[in-house]
């Protein structure tokens, strides 16, 4: 048994998703990516859903198109949403505040790392819970079809609407107790 599986363990993509959402409220999860220079890049989320579409299991993600993991996703067409349950907050924190453009938050936070084992896209070894995924579509979305106002008013008052991005799970990681 290699280092890899002696940490980790292949799931569901349903199992422990109620965690994820507890994270997701919380402090967030980790988005990474790499950019046209095959660096990796991590971006603090809030939002993620879980479903099926086109008979596979995706993960959706939003990501505003002024946002440097925009460009990562678009590169790479692969993502990894990695989930550290209650732990990583100054990470988590940085990454939500800095900009990948100018800050190699790996090198900077001196992220631990490997390859995907389904995607070439890096999974944080730190993270409790991982998901490898490759893009399946993205969708823009547009002011006229947020139907609620509050929504808009709130979420959206500038403008810069999240692009959706439907991910296939290739294999989702958890990390063994």
């Amino acid at each position: 048994m290699n280092a890899f599986s002696q940490r980790f363990r292949r799931i569901e993509p349903w199992v422990g998703f109620a965690e994820v959402q507890k994270q997701l409220q919380r402090q967030g999860v980790f988005l990474v990516s790499v950019d046209e220079k095959g660096r990796p890049n991590a971006m603090t989320i809030g939002w993620a859903l879980l479903g099926t579409a086109w008979y596979q299991p995706l993960l959706l993600v939003l990501v505003r198109p002024s946002r440097y993991t925009h460009t990562c996703i678009l590169h790479s067409r692969e993502f990894t949403v990695n989930v550290p349950f209650g732990k990583m907050e100054k990470e988590l924190g940085f990454c939500g505040e800095k900009s990948g453009r100018e800050v190699d938050k790996f090198q900077e936070l001196r992220l631990r790392w490997e390859k995907g084992r389904e995607v070439s896209v890096p999974i944080l070894t730190d993270c409790d819970l991982i998901y490898e995924c490759r893009l399946v579509s993205r969708v823009d979305l547009v002011p006229d079809h947020i139907l609620q106002e509050e929504v808009r008013a709130r979420y959206y008052p500038r403008g810069d609407l999240h692009s959706l991005f439907f991910g296939e799970i290739k294999a989702v990681w958890r990390a063994r107790q």
